[in-house]
């Protein structure tokens, strides 16, 4: 059981849920405006993407992360930044010819794909441990080795902490390698990531097995979709972990009930608060978590 907890809220996410759900920001004031409605909710972590103002689709534009982050900051709200470093690595292949690129396709080195990190300097930024089918279609995910062990070498010379996201065993095997070969700062930070097709299934075994996979020391969270974002927050509280909600994941409050993330974060403080524990303020986060900006043992 983990009684100090850190809350994360992903307030947009690259996914196609604009048209789903009038809450989702997509401008930089209204991705920024979400991180602080979090945080005042009692949010310890903004988990950020930023999108197309004109498309609202996924971007990697370091221009926009850069107005966003900017806002947060001028706004004086605390809250620890973390940036997705997760663009960059889609692929799809051509209807015509399916060993070269098709629509959809954007695929970019480690230090393009960090480019926005290096200028906004985030507390933690996202690190996607590996290659996955995403969904159904042909889209793939690629983060190969070299990729990854650039951007944890940049990542740890910028002081920025990696989340480490993983998707099913595999990826915490390879990122343990990394964590052996020093490309890592201590202690790493993981965020397990439930139900995303065709990841890890979203269940309290699936969580546990991931979890016990872990080197010791570490750090970690774990998330599920869609409806079953609360009870995966609550496992993962009750197995000693981190939790992460938010629009990027999930839509809904109750059935047919279109939430805020403010709304989420409220939800599932309610049951983290019901279970015993209680949330990190931003600064206690830091400090578990060994962040820039901890307070000095």
């Amino acid at each position: 059981m983990n009684f100090d907890v850190v809350v994360t809220c992903a307030v947009t996410g690259a996914g196609d849920t604009v048209g789903k759900s009038k809450h989702v920001p997509v401008t930089p004031a209204e991705i920024a405006r979400e991180a602080i409605e979090a945080a005042k909710a009692g949010a310890s972590c903004a988990h950020i993407h930023v999108r197309d103002p004109v498309t609202g689709k996924g971007s990697r534009d370091p221009k926009l992360f850069k107005e966003v982050v900017d806002r947060i900051r001028d706004s004086g709200t605390d809250v620890v930044i973390n940036l997705t470093a997760g663009m960059g690595g889609d692929w799809t292949p051509s209807d015509d010819n399916w060993a070269m690129p098709g629509p959809g396709t954007d695929m970019v080195g480690p230090d393009e794909r960090l480019a926005h990190v290096k200028d906004c300097l985030p507390e933690i930024c996202s690190l996607d441990c590996g290659t996955l089918n995403f969904g159904n279609d042909n889209s793939i995910y690629i983060s190969t080795p070299p990729i990854l062990r650039r951007m944890a070498a940049l990542t740890k010379e910028w002081g920025v902490k990696p989340e480490l996201e993983v998707f099913e065993l595999g990826h915490i095997r390879f990122a343990r390698a990394m964590q052996a070969e020093g490309l890592l700062a201590d202690p790493p930070m993981y965020q397990l990531c439930l139900g995303i097709p065709w990841g890890a299934d979203q269940t309290v075994e699936t969580m546990k097995a991931m979890k016990e996979h872990l080197p010791p020391g570490a750090s970690w969270a774990s998330f599920g979709i869609s409806r079953m974002q609360m009870p995966m927050a609550a496992a993962a509280v009750a197995l000693g972990g981190n939790v992460r909600v938010g629009l990027e994941d999930n839509l809904f409050l109750d059935r047919g009930v279109l939430a805020t993330n403010a709304q989420l974060v409220e939800r599932v403080i309610g049951i983290i608060t019901r279970m015993g524990a209680r949330v990190l303020t931003p600064q206690e986060a830091r400090n578990k978590l060994k962040l820039r900006g901890a307070d000095a043992a």
